[in-house]
């Protein structure tokens, strides 16, 4: 579900159109090959680098799931954090 999002992602068809063009020499040879190149290496650190995520995620999950007291204090510590920014955005004065 992820990867068709990020597919029909029209945001990332600009992005791709707008920044690999500048990356390609017109006097190297074929534009349409150096694109794809540019475009596949791009997509694979993506991968590579979601992938990481997945991993650890996973991990993360697994430890959690192991021991109860660490997934307790995550989500008590998150709490915290999220109250207290909400605190914060609640007391801003409007600072410009």
């Amino acid at each position: 579900m992820g990867l068709l999002t990020n597919l029909l992602n029209p945001k990332i068809a600009a992005l791709y159109l707008s920044l690999l063009p500048q990356f390609v020499d017109r006097q190297a040879g074929d534009v349409l090959g150096q694109t794809l190149v540019l475009g596949s290496l791009q997509l694979a650190a993506s991968v590579a680098v979601n992938a990481a995520f997945v991993v650890t995620a996973g991990s993360l999950a697994a430890f959690m799931a192991r021991r109860p007291f660490w997934a307790r204090l995550q989500r008590w510590l998150m709490g915290t954090v999220l109250a207290g920014l909400a605190l914060r955005m609640a007391l801003d004065s409007g600072r410009r």
